[in-house]
């Protein structure tokens, strides 16, 4: 019955967000715009509006979904449900306290293959997640820096972290479709051919610049599950375990001569420039700034 309660809220959600950006939409367009001269009254339509909305919280939704089964296909990974090893009673003990403290349904514990010391959670619901731990994490961190890492990830799970982001995307993926499916509509009038090129370029334009909002709202998760891991397991416990991602950063950095050892996962946050606007963790000095001003 979870995957109907998951599937309902799904719906729920979806129903909520277009009668939001309806009323929105429909404010815009019949009263704030014609304030300033610009009619587009009859050049758009709610009827837009829904199949921008299908379409851009569908495939989000869809992902979230099956975000579990997406995640253990594209990895080597083994499912640990009877721990043998200590370091597998480490990470199965851990999550199973947390969780038990949290009062959610204990999340699937996952071990993957990779030199990277790296964990994630993900899942539609945080009463149907998982937790997954890369053995480069299990062979560079100690047992207080694992639990820390464990307990970060389970903040994400606790903070529902998964479904605001596919939130975010799905409002996101609706304005861009939206928007280059107006612009092509009205071109296509004129010239086929240009308004087929346009409506590309915007799509990946757009896409391209979305990733900044939800770049953001990563990067601010990211210290939300810091704190709730440091409430768990104390400051130093998750201080460690960032300053131990930070070393194998700069040892990975000097051995494969890497501007970024963790750069496909942003987990190092050391990008500069305009980059930073993408990158989904923050710096880790930040975070470990962050903790340490915590007020407990």
């Amino acid at each position: 019955m979870k995957w109907l309660k998951g599937i309902g809220l799904l719906l729920v959600a979806n129903v909520l967000i277009f009668v939001t950006l309806s009323l929105t939409f429909t404010v815009l367009l019949d009263i704030v715009l014609p304030a300033f001269g610009i009619d587009l009254r009859g050049a758009v339509t709610q009827q837009d509006l829904l199949w921008a909305l299908v379409i851009g919280f569908g495939g989000a939704f869809i992902s979230l979904a099956f975000s579990k089964q997406i995640a253990r296909s594209m990895l080597s990974c083994v499912q640990i449900t009877q721990p043998r090893t200590h370091a597998e009673h480490v990470m199965y003990g851990a999550v199973q306290e947390i969780a038990q403290r949290m009062r959610i349904q204990m999340p699937e514990v996952w071990v993957y293959e990779s030199p990277d010391p790296n964990a994630f959670a993900t899942g539609p619901s945080k009463n149907n997640s998982m937790v997954a731990v890369s053995t480069g994490l299990l062979s560079n961190m100690n047992e207080q820096e694992v639990r820390a890492v464990l307990a970060h990830e389970m903040g994400h799970v606790y903070n529902g972290d998964m479904f605001t982001t596919t939130v975010l995307a799905g409002l996101m993926n609706t304005f861009v479709y939206f928007i280059s499916q107006w612009v092509y509509r009205h071109l296509a009038e004129r010239n086929q051919a240009l308004a087929l090129g346009v409506y590309f370029f915007l799509q990946t334009v757009l896409s391209f610049l979305a990733m900044i909002p939800i770049a953001w709202f990563s990067r601010r998760r990211e210290f939300g599950a810091d704190a709730f891991a440091a409430k768990i397991y104390g400051k130093d416990a998750m201080i460690g375990a960032l300053r131990a991602i930070d070393s194998w950063v700069k040892r990975a950095q000097v051995e494969y001569s890497t501007q970024d050892a963790l750069a496909t996962m942003k987990i190092s946050g050391n990008t500069g420039g305009i980059m930073h606007l993408f990158a989904t963790h923050p710096p880790i000095e930040n975070r470990i700034a962050a903790i340490q001003r915590l007020p407990f």
